[in-house]
């Protein structure tokens, strides 16, 4: 029988109070906010403000800014304090090129690592995101995180601990926040959706040289796209 994976509410993937200390759920939800755009790039963290906010002590905000900085979600300026971060053009290309070349690597490793059950779990994941309301109508890809994001699950599928630092935890957020902000240019949701099923394919197949390759082009398409978004807003600016 097909197994069918319904994928969770962001209130439902939240971890419960009882679990948390009070600098976890400070941390998660600066991290939400920061991620999704609600705090913007280059704003600046004002501690007192936050610990007012969510009624906080100055310690446990500052053990989750800390978090955040190591998280690369906010840099601190010499003289001028902590702000969240915001990546310019040639950072945002640097970010992508090392994406492309250690998640081309991941799914080579994953073709010959990832076990049946596993790639089989991940193509019910896919499953799932082709039925995500959001997608259907086109605007964007689904946003959840951690297990129910494709990228993520190849990562770990490569059984590479040193890649699984570095893309699950240490630039992790900082790729998701980008993604986020580009996730409904029109038409990539579906194309991504399909590039994804191809790269799932070849990993199914035991071929890491065709899934490392097709991962390369999926994110080198992602940085094109950007690029592409970014000169559009420049010339917009311009002409008005």
């Amino acid at each position: 029988m097909t197994k069918i994976i319904d994928l969770p509410t962001a209130a439902s993937a939240a971890p419960t109070a009882e679990s948390e200390t009070l600098s976890d759920n400070v941390f998660r939800k600066i991290q939400s906010a920061i991620v999704r755009g609600d705090i913007a790039p280059g704003s600046k963290i004002s501690e007192p403000e936050l610990a007012r906010v969510h009624g906080i002590s100055r310690g446990p905000l500052r053990e989750a800014l800390n978090r955040l900085e190591g998280q690369k979600l906010i840099v601190r300026v010499p003289h001028v304090g902590a702000r969240v971060v915001s990546l310019g053009q040639a950072e945002l290309c640097e970010l992508y090129q090392i994406r492309e070349s250690l998640e081309g690597l991941a799914c080579r490793l994953a073709a010959e690592r990832m076990p049946a059950s596993e790639i089989a779990d991940l193509r019910q994941v896919l499953d799932a995101h082709e039925r995500d309301p959001a997608f259907q109508a086109g605007l964007g890809y689904y946003q959840q995180e951690g297990d129910y994001d494709f990228h993520y699950r190849i990562v770990q599928g490569s059984g590479n601990q040193m890649l699984i630092r570095l893309l699950c935890d240490e630039l992790y957020q900082l790729a998701r926040m980008y993604r986020l902000q580009f996730a409904g240019t029109p038409n990539r949701p579906r194309h991504a959706f399909a590039e994804h099923h191809r790269i799932l394919d070849a990993i199914a197949d035991g071929d890491g040289e065709l899934a490392d390759l097709l991962m390369r082009r999926h994110i080198r398409a992602s940085r094109l796209n950007i690029e592409q978004r970014i000169a559009q807003g420049n010339l917009q600016r311009n002409e008005a």
